[in-house]
This record gives structure tokens, sequence and C-alpha cells, in this order.
């Protein structure tokens, strides 16, 4: 992974998780369809995925990887995250009356 590689991943990181938060907070306002435990989700995804992501960064790092590397280590486990998670809030859609 090289640099503009690593770049992109953080780019597409950044808009997932943005397209996320405005799923969950249009849930939270009644705007959008979540299910009940969407709450719950978030806050064990976010604990499990940075967990995931700091073993990934320190095997990397110990490994001897470049710092490209590593950073693309640590990405992966939360591009996983946002990516299927926005893509499952876009199915749901809004809430209609």
């Amino acid at each position: 992974m090289d640099i503009w590689r690593v770049a992109s991943e953080a780019t597409m990181l950044a808009f997932e998780a943005q397209a996320v938060v405005g799923y969950r907070i249009m849930g939270m306002a009644g705007f959008w369809a979540v299910t009940p435990h969407e709450n719950t989700r978030m806050v064990k995804e976010k604990t499990n995925a940075f967990t995931e992501a700091g073993v990934a960064v320190t095997r990397a790092a110990l490994s001897g990887a470049r710092p490209d590397q590593i950073a693309g280590a640590g990405m992966k486990p939360l591009r996983q995250r946002t990516k299927s998670n926005a893509k499952r809030l876009a199915k749901r859609g809004p809430k209609l009356p």
C-alpha cells in the first residue's frame, strides 16, 4: 500500500463515517428507519473496530512494516465497518408516517 492508497482509504473512511453519522442522527430524530437497537450497536461496533485497528497497527509496526502499511492496517477494520454500515443504513430509507 502506498501513500496515495492510504490517502484514498482515509478519504473514503471520512465520507462513509459522515454518512453513517447522518443516518443515525436522522434515525434518533425519527426521520430515518433504523432498528430499535441501533444506538447500542453503534457503541459496541466502535469499541470492537478500534480494538481491531489498534491490534492491526501494533502487529504491522512490530513486524517492521512501512508507515503507509501501518496506517493501512489500522484503517482496514474501520473501513469495513463504515462501508457496511453506510450500505445497510442507506437501504433502510426515510421513516414514512
